[in-house]
């Protein structure tokens, strides 16, 4: 029953939150307007800019933020325990994740849709926003090669998942024509367009798992660049390219509220299979993972400062000050629809990650999936038995993922913490009389899908900054959308195949960089919106202890890991050196040009914006 108290308080406590905390940020300190007139109808273009419905914004915005952040931060950081994970997760979510989200998308909404990055040149410096606008490309580069990555290696050893993943992508196209073409109703085709991607999982792992191993006889890891993981990587980069130039109605949007029907459905399975599990005395938190871990690999970093910036989307993400400003707020049809989705949405990212830290605990210690042979479309999708044939369940199974080995931290791989997820939640859901084999592909699918999405918003999302910082410095033909989005894949695509010690390996070497450089990212989104409220001499204190730690906390394990890791790596990896010591440097030079205008500012609002046809290079 411990399971299901546990989660069972962490959901009460993220609706409470939004009825109180998120009400009064709402209604008392950003005084939502529902009269104002919002970008979406300023601005439309029917590309960027269109008015949307807060259901499907809120598909839009959820599944962009969500991707695999909530899922593999926490899958690696219960190798601490379930404790310090469910903490973070739950006060971070409420205090700080889903301010930072809110204050970003309503500092946006009220500067005609612009970036946090653009915003901060006028309410900061114009140097201000030229820093920031190369942290966002250098976080962005790293959001892009760690997501594609991850799905890569998903489809690579999961390939029972590829078929639902690709085949949303021509449903969606469909429905997008369907709604904004033909003026056809969105729920019931996304409704059918659902039940199409849960038919194609039963065909996936039953009839046709599309496997490159077996298909073509391509290796699934290699030392050349002929492997499962970085061809699928090198497919991914090609969609988003063309996904990410297309009008948002056309794949964006409809995807988006196809995905989020998916994960209504995923992770209501997985929580009604979470409380069966529970009752049936099969699911036992407490017994089965330890709440702080003491059996720790010598070489593992300290729990402090690196829980803060391993766990990142579900308590406090950088990205999704970036979807924020960059997509949401284009579309967001009335004001007061920011606390709904700003807020409401970053809660419901806590409440996934809570069910992410269960099942890599709980959910794996009801028994270990046998996957010990010679490619993914032979694995044997039961139970593992020990030398008496006892099925191998409890601290055993926790510890087949996360107990330290002799090679310590380092043999710790980013595929063995998504497949704690995958199979955890496939064990919840199979608790309700699922065969295994079918859950494990219904969890990877959610896993891909939502991933998949935050690839694609991204890729977008870097393509406007890109454009922003090449006119700013009179590269007017870098700033065509196709060039810079070529160019913002080509990069990603070289950080994701050649940051590990082979191609395609880079998973846990890429994640300390990202999990850093994007919690810092979140210190500055904060540092924006308190100098947006100190401006109209409204509360910052709400937002200043939060802008703080997400200060601190992540140049504490940047400086922590450019110490004992990457510079004694120089040799072989000055790539991760450099781009810590950067990072750090821009941050520190952006909290200079703050502290310079701080005495200043307060009382004093900023310049307003300038004559529309000026004022966004693609405009």
């Amino acid at each position: 029953m411990s399971t299901l108290i546990v989660a069972a308080l962490s959901f009460i406590g993220f609706i409470v939150a939004y009825h109180t905390y998120g009400r009064w940020l709402s209604k008392r300190v950003f005084a939502l307007d529902e009269k104002a007139v919002t970008p979406s109808h300023e601005m439309r273009d029917d590309t960027d800019f269109i008015p949307t419905k807060k259901e499907v914004i809120f598909g839009h915005h959820f599944t962009s933020i969500a991707g695999t952040g909530p899922i593999v931060g926490p899958a690696i950081a219960v190798f601490w325990g379930w404790l310090p994970a469910l903490l973070w997760v739950v006060i971070g979510s409420i205090l700080i994740g889903a301010v930072h989200d809110f204050g970003a998308l309503v500092v946006s909404l009220r500067n005609r849709g612009q970036t946090v990055g653009e915003v901060a040149g006028r309410l900061i410096s114009p140097r201000a926003r030229v820093l920031f606008l190369i942290v966002l490309a250098m976080s962005l580069t790293v959001v892009l090669a760690i997501f594609g990555l991850v799905i890569a290696i998903i489809f690579a050893n999961y390939p029972e998942s590829v078929l639902s993943v690709w085949i949303e992508i021509p449903l969606a196209v469909a429905i997008g024509y369907w709604v904004y073409r033909r003026g056809g109703g969105l729920l019931v085709p996304s409704l059918l367009a659902l039940a199409v991607m849960y038919f194609a999982i039963y065909v996936g792992v039953y009839w046709a798992p599309i496997d490159l191993v077996q298909l073509v006889g391509i290796p699934l890891m290699d030392e050349t660049f002929v492997s499962a993981v970085v061809i699928w990587t090198l497919v991914l980069m090609a969609y988003c390219f063309v996904a990410s130039v297309l009008p948002v109605w056309t794949l964006l949007q409809p995807r988006d509220y196809i995905n989020s029907h998916q994960l209504m459905l995923a992770l209501g399975l997985l929580v009604v299979g979470l409380l069966v599990a529970s009752v049936m005395g099969q699911a036992d938190l407490v017994a089965a993972a330890p709440a702080i871990a003491e059996d720790i690999p010598a070489d593992a970093p300290p729990i402090w400062p690196f829980l803060f910036i391993t766990i990142a989307c579900g308590a406090v993400s950088g990205f999704h000050c970036l979807v924020s400003s960059g997509t949401t707020s284009k579309q967001v049809d009335s004001e007061v629809d920011a606390q709904y989705v700003g807020y409401g949405a970053m809660l419901l990212e806590g409440a996934l990650a809570v069910v992410v830290i269960l099942a890599c605990c709980a959910g794996v210690g009801m028994g270990v999936v046998n996957r010990e042979t010679t490619g993914p479309l032979q694995y044997e999708y039961q139970s593992v038995t020990d030398a008496s044939g006892a099925a191998v369940t409890g601290r055993a199974a926790w510890r087949s993922h996360y107990a330290a080995t002799e090679s310590g931290w380092s043999n710790h791989k980013l595929k063995q913490k998504v497949g704690a997820f995958i199979e955890g939640g496939a064990n919840f859901i199979s608790a309700l009389g699922l065969p295994l084999r079918l859950s494990i592909g219904i969890v990877a699918v959610l896993v891909a899908s939502f991933a998949a999405t935050t690839l694609d918003t991204a890729t977008r999302l870097q393509r406007y900054v890109l454009q922003e910082l090449f006119t700013t410095a009179g590269l007017k033909p870098l700033a065509n959308k196709y060039v810079a989005t070529a160019i913002a894949l080509v990069v990603a695509a070289t950080v994701a195949l050649f940051a590990g010690e082979k191609p395609g390996a880079g998973g846990m070497t890429l994640w300390p960089l990202f999990g850093a450089t994007n919690q810092l990212l979140a210190g500055l989104a904060f540092m924006v919106t308190v100098f947006y409220l100190w401006r109209r001499n409204k509360p910052i204190l709400f937002a200043l202890i939060p802008m703080l730690i997400m200060l601190l906390m992540p140049a504490w394990a940047m400086i922590y890991s450019l110490k004992v890791e990457w510079l004694k790596a120089w040799a072989e990896k000055p790539q991760l050196a450099l781009f810590g010591v950067a990072i750090l440097g821009l941050q520190v030079w952006m909290v200079i040009e703050a502290l310079l205008v701080w005495p200043r500012a307060k009382g004093v609002l900023e310049e307003a914006l300038p004559p529309r046809s000026g004022m966004m290079p693609n405009d």
